[in-house]
């Protein structure tokens, strides 16, 4: 058994709009992600194609049957005729897409997800889900269909898995120190969901909304912290890894 202590950051939502975009390749360079999850239908993935080719950032695919935000609206690849509200884009929630959605749609949109990716000469890593787990056995058959393993699945075994993003921002660094210390020999996860504040993240949805916090707010507190050097500094000291999944397939 390794004796080594190896964790992922995890950054999601690449590819859904350019301040995003912008803060996972800052965060990767400068900071301690490692790895980005990446959304194929939404309109700023093209942007994200780029700048992934262009850091050598690795990609997993984050399979997306929703669209959680008021304003900012996309809608599937595919015409699977189950897969949108009246507005025409992607349902809101994953209980209405587990309530809604049929499995062929399902599968043949997420197929078509991982397909964008190899048009563009990426190579995802693993799949993973937007905002939860809305349909178990589509993931596991577009994990068959593709090849690309599912992270949830049997290829990579994580020992810990933890989300920065959900906390107030005077909490989150020393939340985040804590952990880090706390981390002993295996392989572990922390996600985060980095954002540039400005008029861009916080025109998503309107405040008071359920995914307001999501937007802007939680965003850039999350890029300060994965970019501040105490933490960068505290991974060092614990002779924490950083590793993305290609440096973990047993």
């Amino acid at each position: 058994m390794s004796t080594e202590t190896r964790l992922i950051v995890r950054a999601d939502d690449f590819g859904m709009c350019h301040a995003v975009d912008e803060a996972i390749v800052h965060a990767f360079r400068h900071g301690i992600v490692t790895v980005t999850s990446t959304m194929a239908p939404c309109p700023w993935f093209t942007e994200a194609a780029r700048l992934a080719v262009q850091e050598s950032l690795p990609v997993g695919v984050h399979q997306t049957l929703t669209c959680e935000w008021d304003w900012y609206r996309w809608g599937p690849l595919t015409g699977g005729p189950t897969l949108t509200g009246p507005d025409g884009s992607l349902h809101r929630t994953v209980e209405e897409v587990t309530a809604t959605v049929a499995h062929d749609d399902a599968v043949a949109e997420l197929v078509a997800q991982v397909g964008r990716f190899t048009a563009v000469g990426l190579r995802p890593e693993y799949l993973d889900h937007h905002m939860g787990s809305a349909l178990p056995k589509a993931y596991a058959e577009v994990e068959a269909r593709t090849g690309v393993p599912f992270l949830w699945g049997e290829t990579y075994h994580l020992d810990s898995f933890h989300e920065l993003t959900p906390r107030e921002a005077g909490e989150k660094k020393q939340w985040l120190l804590d952990l880090l210390a706390s981390l002993g020999p295996g392989l572990h996860m922390v996600v985060c969901h980095p954002g540039v504040p400005g008029p861009e993240l916080a025109s998503l949805t309107a405040p008071g909304s359920e995914p307001w916090p999501w937007a802007e707010h939680w965003r850039m507190a999350d890029l300060a912290v994965v970019t501040d050097p105490d933490v960068r500094q505290a991974v060092e000291e614990a002779g924490i890894r950083l590793v993305s999944f290609r440096d973990v397939v047993s």
